[in-house]
This record gives structure tokens, sequence and C-alpha cells, in this order.
């Protein structure tokens, strides 16, 4: 069963004659600025770049690796699995 489709505007203004509490409709989020570019690290253990990677198994089971890569010689140096439950 579908609702009923009603201008905002309309429902707003019928809420108001009817003394209820209608909160108004927040404005749009934009970015404030652009950001500074990231400087490149100049030497190896001076920036460390943590993700997360998630992936399913044939059963269906989701399994999540953590991945930390040192950004100067771009190599992985640590992995950390842990399984997680179907949803």
């Amino acid at each position: 069963m579908a609702g009923v489709r009603i201008n905002y505007k309309k429902l707003y203004r019928l809420c108001k004659e009817e003394r209820l509490n209608v909160r108004k409709r927040g404005a749009r989020k934009r970015a404030l600025s652009t950001r500074p570019s990231m400087a490149l690290p100049q030497d190896q253990n001076l920036r460390w770049s943590l993700d997360f990677v998630t992936d399913p198994l044939s059963s269906g089971r989701r399994f999540r690796i953590l991945t930390v890569v040192d950004d100067f010689t771009r190599n992985a140096w640590a992995w950390w699995w842990t399984p997680r439950s179907p949803r």
C-alpha cells in the first residue's frame, strides 16, 4: 500500500494550523573550502595508511582484513584478519 504524496509546504502549513510541532527541513551541507594536498613522505616510517577490506567467502560468511601500508615504500607491513558473521 503506497502512501499519499503531499507537498511539504502544504503539510507544514496544515500542521502549523493544528498547532503541531513541526521541524523545518535542514539545509544541504556544502564543502567549506578545498583542502590543501597532503605532502609526500620523504622517508620510510613517516606516514602509514590503514584500510579495512571486506569480502564474502563462498560459504556466505564475510571476512574483514585490516591492512597497514607504509606510504613511502608502498609495502604492506601488517594484515589482521577477523571473521564476521553473515547478516
